[in-house]
């Protein structure tokens, strides 16, 4: 009787020992999560900060006859000190919160990069216009804040130790074979397209990116998880898993970086950085929830939410960008003041810019649909006479007329 009764006060306590576990293990999670976000945001706010600082480096360096004179400058060598201490920190973020939760984020950027592009204007703006020009900056970050903060409320709570045992079962598992199959077959499509079609749309070459870089982020959080508990004492360098992760990690990087390249010499940067965030987040967040099941288990009110805090943070992302300037076409123009004889014409420097909008003009070219955006200031052809002590008072050079046929 004494037994039974001992047994059952056992099973009696065995809940609230159990759930006091079940606790503490959901409280150590949510705080990897908030070390694993703010991680994330500190990396993504000081890289943002470096670019600005080298992007002002370059700007004031822009009249140098020296093409390297930012070499020479300690706010170049800043603003890359401060990138790869950046670039670190959301390395480091991807071994303690899940994939979902850190791809995202990468909105801080934009955040950052609009409010400290409009610090540094140095234009003089009056109130309404200044409201009126970035009422549209100011309702994307807004907007963009409010989806952060979703994300990191309700991102999933799936943590798992990053063995080589673990990435292993995760890399042959059947639901990521089939997803991998679907994603080569469309990034061959896509390049098929790209390459022999000529599909030169935005959509399809940050889609290259985006299936590239599902792939970059899902092995950076295998090597960051590795390295981490290599740190902490479980060595994991040894497993053949470690060394394939990290080669597809540099080869998927180097690739994305070379379609992104390609599409910045086609397309806007405010659209690339657009439309790219939105599919790389989405693509990322998929991939990441095959290979890493980071939403299993997880109730449906929280997958709502955090699809919720993803569609604001697009929202808010497209909205700042969408209030940028858009770069100006170059449009030829004639210097003056480099045909000789003309100086003192045009004492300081002046220059002819003819009306494209009319059929043809003096100066102007007829067709420039093919010409680049950094071009030199274009002369007229000039071809000098020699003339002897009869013709003195005569024009020392002969300009070449060019006819609308030419």
């Amino acid at each position: 009787m004494d037994g039974a009764l001992g047994a059952a006060l056992q099973l009696q306590q065995l809940p609230p020992t159990s759930s006091a576990d079940s606790a503490s293990e959901a409280s150590f999670s949510y705080k990897e999560n908030l070390i694993g976000a703010l991680l994330a945001i500190f990396g993504h706010l000081v890289v943002s900060i470096a670019l600005n600082l080298q992007k002002y480096c370059h700007i004031r360096l822009a009249g140098s006859k020296d093409p390297r004179a930012y070499f020479k400058t300690k706010t170049w060598w800043l603003g890359l000190f401060l990138m790869l201490l950046g670039e670190l920190g959301v390395f480091a973020s991807y071994a303690f919160a899940p994939l979902s939760l850190i791809v995202p984020l990468s909105a801080v950027s934009m955040i950052a990069s609009a409010i400290i592009g409009i610090i540094f204007i140095k234009e003089k703006w009056k109130p309404k216009d200044f409201l009126r020009r970035y009422v549209l900056s100011f309702v994307g970050c807004g907007l963009a804040i409010v989806g952060t903060y979703l994300l990191v409320t309700f991102a999933p709570n799936s943590h798992e130790k990053m063995t080589g045992e673990n990435i292993t079962r995760h890399l042959v598992s059947w639901p990521f074979l089939l997803y991998m199959l679907v994603e080569i077959v469309l990034f061959c499509l896509l390049l098929y397209f790209y390459k022999e079609k000529n599909a030169n749309s935005v959509v399809v070459i940050l889609l290259l990116v985006a299936l590239l870089g599902s792939m970059t982020v899902v092995t950076v959080k295998a090597v960051a998880g590795m390295l981490m508990l290599s740190i902490q004492g479980t060595l994991q360098l040894h497993y053949p898993i470690f060394y394939v992760m990290l080669v597809c990690m540099v080869a998927t990087a180097v690739y994305q970086a070379a379609f992104l390249s390609q599409a910045s010499q086609m397309y806007d940067s405010s659209l690339i950085a657009s439309v790219g965030y939105i599919l790389s987040t989405t693509v990322a967040i998929t991939a990441g929830a095959v290979f890493y099941l980071d939403f299993l288990g997880e109730d449906a009110l929280h997958i709502c939410m955090f699809a919720l805090g993803c569609l604001i943070a697009f929202l808010g992302v497209f909205l700042i960008t969408r209030n940028r300037k858009k770069s100006i076409p170059f449009e030829p123009y004639i210097s003056m003041d480099a045909m000789p004889g003309m100086q003192n014409m045009h004492d300081k420097g002046m220059t002819v810019q003819p009306d494209l909008k009319a059929s043809f003009s003096y100066g102007a070219l007829e067709n420039n649909d093919n010409i680049s955006e950094i071009y030199a200031p274009a002369t007229l052809p000039i071809m000098q006479e020699e003339h002897g002590s009869r013709s003195a008072s005569g024009v020392p050079y002969r300009v070449l007329e060019h006819t609308k046929k030419e």
